[in-house]
């Protein structure tokens, strides 16, 4: 089974824009171990920069920023194991290893 990581980013009208990426697990790490090293690295189990994960930023590009209802900080939705096929090269244990700590 692959993993699918799931965010999204909401401003400050709470408009919001999803993402998902689906990464494959050949060594087959455990969900539960898979979403407890997510959560540990999230700010408040919730929170991270698009950027400093390495998943695209999923700001509204069609409108200018606006300092008002614009900030850095994207919001962890779920992970789950699918059947889905991999949306990039990156393994799950290399994406969740070179995650940084809070």
């Amino acid at each position: 089974m692959n993993i699918k990581f799931s965010y999204l980013y909401r401003d400050g009208s709470n408009y919001k824009q999803y993402n998902q990426i689906v990464f494959a697990n050949p060594n087959q790490i455990a969900l539960e171990e898979i979403r407890a090293i997510i959560r540990n690295k999230l700010i408040e189990e919730c929170w991270f920069i698009a950027t400093d994960w390495n998943v695209p930023d999923m700001h509204f590009k069609e409108y200018s920023w606006d300092n008002d209802l614009d900030h850095e900080w994207h919001e962890f939705d779920f992970v789950e194991e699918t059947n889905e096929v991999k949306t990039g090269n990156i393994l799950i244990e290399d994406f969740i290893g070179r995650t940084p700590k809070k």
